[in-house]
């Protein structure tokens, strides 16, 4: 059996703050990164969303992590759960504002993060289904700024790593 870290990104919701009232800000699209090999997102922006509305992005993808052909992303998941301290034991998500079209001299721009992370879900011997998560602002680590419904199934390649760790 493959073992794989499956994610989804289901949607994003906002509440009211900066991101909100900014008129730069129209078109969002996410991205999950693993630590600094991987980075996904989702193909689509979508129309930011107004007033308690969730923009639905129903993105999957799956990372292989098995021992044969991903030996770089092994290494990492065994790096989370033996190394305590390791501050980047999260799969981080960005949402991003994507430039409309008639603008293209604005960049992309982070507008938040949100964390999941994979230490914990060992911890806890529990994947993460559609839950909520908060998206924190970029420029204010302290100020949540919306939602993000997720979907963190890790906990079998997590336990195999483990495993693997013990019998080293």
């Amino acid at each position: 059996e493959v073992e794989k870290i499956r994610i989804k990104i289901t949607s994003l919701g906002l509440t009211e703050s900066r991101i909100t009232s900014d008129e730069t800000i129209q078109q969002l699209f996410v991205e999950c990164r693993l630590n600094n090999f991987l980075a996904e997102e989702t193909p689509l922006s979508l129309p930011k969303p107004t007033g308690g509305q969730k923009i639905h992005y129903n993105y999957s993808t799956v990372l292989n992590v098995d021992k044969e052909d991903n030996h770089v992303e092994r290494e990492y998941l065994k790096s989370v759960l033996l190394k305590p301290d390791l501050p980047a034991d999260s799969l981080k998500f960005t949402v991003v504002s994507d430039p409309p079209e008639d603008e293209q001299d604005l960049e992309c721009e982070d507008i938040g993060f949100a964390y999941v992370s994979l230490k914990e879900i060992f911890q806890k011997q529990r994947d993460i289904i559609e839950e909520d998560i908060d998206v924190f602002d970029s420029q204010d680590a302290s100020a949540v700024i919306g939602k993000l419904t997720v979907t963190v199934e890790a906990l079998h390649a997590l336990r195999s790593v483990h495993e693997e760790c013990k019998n080293d």
